[in-house]
């Protein structure tokens, strides 16, 4: 066993003052800075309490102090772990073909899903060429690779835009350069971000609307798909992409099936309108399969799932915040002083209430719970005090 894996299972299954020692120990140890760890690990020691007061980290002079009282057992942010929960074969999702580096998942009526384990996108073939949403960097040439899997000599005549973000349309004008006739279709929120960003890589849309929770039709040949902005969530702009006939909705970085959602609440424009989306989803869409822009197709069991999680989570910010007061006598007294810092402290502490509060029931049920929940409670820490309630 290596002296972090020690240090981590001291502070697993020691004693308070065992995790009070560990901890800067496990700073260290990350760091390699203590001795053998990245050397010899039979010289690897814990430093005593003393020693550990003394350490300094970073440009400037700010030592570590203890944990908090209400420290979650999970590793937090800028503190490397050096395991993160295994995920199940569940979570890992369909097997992908190691050779293509992609999987198509024929969804009926000529719609497909390709995904490459981590991005996903959705296509349609019709009788007169292909509409394609999206076209993420990650996945790249092998988008038209899965196309011409299942429909051989097809071109892409048009490309929805889910909203604007490089992550997920940063292939578009490659694309453009082997489709020049293919129209590009988006919400007018979409071109706006667009047009501000002038990037070469996403370019502008071609074909626009402005409408809000209205069905825009997209008519490809045969083929229908409508497009519909439900007002802000996780950028101005996602639209669902939903395609009536096999009641399939391609919906980006909203709800992540089987997961723990993104960073941040999915990076979220807006907190409240993504709480409002991902609420009113399934009544909104009569859909079977979801294209959530990640991992695999999902259904509205993910949705009600995300739901849950959700709620937990702003039901236990809601308590810290009402709860946990802003003083804390542990706090040095001249820091006391300094707003931002007593802020912290106050932040710090709602953020791990939060974490101890909704783990027991799902640090097991979501993939890469243990990556993302202290970012996830943090973030609507800061929406509920700033924004109000996204639940009323």
């Amino acid at each position: 066993m290596t002296c972090r894996l020690r240090l981590r299972s001291a502070w697993a299954a020691g004693s308070a003052l065992a995790r009070i020692l560990a901890l800067p120990a496990l700073a260290l140890a990350t760091s390699g800075i203590l001795q053998g760890c990245g050397g010899n690990d039979a010289q690897a020691q814990v430093p005593s309490l003393s020693q550990a007061q003394q350490v300094r980290r970073g440009a400037q002079a700010t030592p570590w102090g203890l944990p908090y009282s209400n420290m979650p057992d999970i590793v937090p942010p800028n503190v490397r772990s050096d395991a993160y929960t295994p995920l199940t074969e569940a979570q890992m999702g369909p097997p992908i073909d190691a050779a293509k580096g992609y999987r198509i998942d024929n969804l009926g009526g000529g719609v497909y899903a390709v995904g490459d384990g981590i991005y996903s996108t959705m296509f349609v073939v019709s009788d007169v060429g292909v509409i394609l949403a999206d076209a993420p960097p990650t996945l790249g040439p092998k988008i038209l690779k899965a196309i011409q899997e299942v429909a051989n000599g097809a071109t892409i005549v048009a490309m929805v835009y889910s909203h604007a973000h490089i992550d997920h349309i940063g292939y578009a004008s490659e694309l453009l350069k082997t489709n020049p006739g293919m129209q590009i279709v988006a919400h007018d929120q979409t071109l706006k971000a667009l047009e501000f960003a002038r990037d070469p890589k996403r370019p502008v849309p071609t074909r626009t609307f402005d409408t809000l929770d209205v069905d825009f039709p997209l008519v490809v040949g045969n083929q229908t798909l409508q497009l519909r902005y439900p007002g802000p969530n996780h950028s101005l702009g996602n639209i669902g992409i939903f395609h009536p006939g096999q009641k399939v909705l391609m919906l980006v970085d909203v709800v992540y099936p089987g997961w723990m959602m993104w960073r941040r609440m999915g990076l979220a424009t807006d907190i409240p309108g993504y709480f409002a989306l991902v609420k009113s989803m399934n009544a909104r869409w009569d859909f079977n399969k979801l294209v959530a822009g990640h991992f695999q197709p999902g259904t509205k069991a993910d949705v009600d799932t995300q739901l849950e999680f959700m709620t937990d989570l702003h039901n236990a910010v809601t308590e810290a915040i009402g709860t946990i007061p802003y003083a804390n006598d542990a706090l040095n007294a001249a820091d006391a002083k300094n707003s931002w810092a007593a802020t912290r402290d106050w932040t710090d502490r709602l953020t791990n209430h939060c974490v101890n509060k909704i783990s027991p029931k799902w640090a097991s049920r979501l993939a890469a719970y243990d990556v993302w929940i202290y970012e996830q409670c943090e973030a609507l820490e800061q929406s509920i005090r700033i924004d109000g309630p996204s639940l009323r």
